[in-house]
């Protein structure tokens, strides 16, 4: 890892209607609108799914690195959020989320240190580190024996 402080630019660009356009450095443009919650047209991605993308993401590359560090050995990790947003004080924000990893583990001596690592992951996560919603791990743990 480089050393810290780390910057990151991105820009986004859009006119009174339609998409906004999204990039970045060396990055491949995304298209984003308002969610359909907010009477923006489905199949887009939106702010408010990235935001959630951006928590499963960081959630398994930090598990990965923990993992890594801990000699865990391990199959997969697929990683759901679900966020609830609500309206406090006149202004809106995610004030709950939930992150469901799923890790499948190929030996069943290794749930405990897995479990280990999940929790690890939850609490080094930069994104949710940087929220204020209330966080809530809810993981699972799979063993599949190999033959």
């Amino acid at each position: 890892m480089q050393s810290l402080p780390h910057h990151y630019h991105v820009h986004a660009k859009g006119s009174a209607e339609g998409e906004v356009h999204l990039g970045g450095d060396q990055l491949p443009d995304l298209a984003a609108t308002a969610p359909p919650e907010f009477d923006g047209p489905a199949g887009y991605w939106s702010p408010e799914t990235l935001l959630m993308a951006s928590v499963a993401g960081c959630f398994v590359l930090t598990f990965r690195s923990v993992a890594r560090a801990s000699k865990l050995d391990w199959e997969s990790v697929a990683c759901d959020v679900n966020g609830v947003l609500e309206r406090h004080d006149g202004r809106n924000h995610f004030a709950h989320l939930t992150v469901k990893p799923h890790l499948v583990v190929r030996n069943a001596a290794d749930e405990h240190l897995a479990r280990q690592c999940l929790d690890k992951a939850e609490t080094a996560c930069l994104v949710t580190n940087s929220l204020t919603a209330d966080i809530k791990l809810d993981p699972s743990v799979e063993v599949v024996e190999n033959a």
